[in-house]
This record gives structure tokens, sequence and C-alpha cells, in this order.
């Protein structure tokens, strides 16, 4: 659980994911700067109740860099 500070290109080889996760969102007041904090909780095949499995938190040029990533991975995004 953490803020993110950097976003780059990963080396590591990553295959698809075969199960599904809920996301929440929350959107975070820190003084004057806004942050948007995602939750991820347990797939369904979880044995325990759903809780928390990792949130992450992005400030507004970290969410600058992340829609530009995405425009560039996705190019039929206006």
């Amino acid at each position: 659980m953490a803020r993110v500070r950097k976003l780059e290109k990963g080396i590591q080889r990553i295959q698809p994911h075969t199960s599904e996760v809920d996301c929440f969102y929350n959107v975070v007041l820190d003084g004057e700067d806004t942050l948007l904090h995602l939750t991820t909780f347990g797939s369904d095949l979880r044995q325990s109740k759903p809780k928390s499995s990792q949130s992450i938190q992005i400030d507004e040029k970290m969410a600058q860099q992340l829609v530009e990533l995405m425009r560039n991975t996705f190019p039929s995004i206006p």
C-alpha cells in the first residue's frame, strides 16, 4: 500500500492473469493534493472473506503519465 512515485516500463516476463478481482476507488485529499486511491480485493476463489489485497495512490503528475501510457497502449481511447 503506497503512493506511486515512478512509472516505467518493466522487463519482467508477464502472462495474462486467469482470475478477476473487484477494484474500488476513492478520492483522497492530502492538503492541496488530490489522490486517486485504488484498492483491489481478493478473487472469488479466495478462501477467506473478501478483504483488501493491494492498494495504490496516484497523484495528478502520475495520473498524467498513466493517461498518456493508456492512450499509447489503447489507441482507440480518445
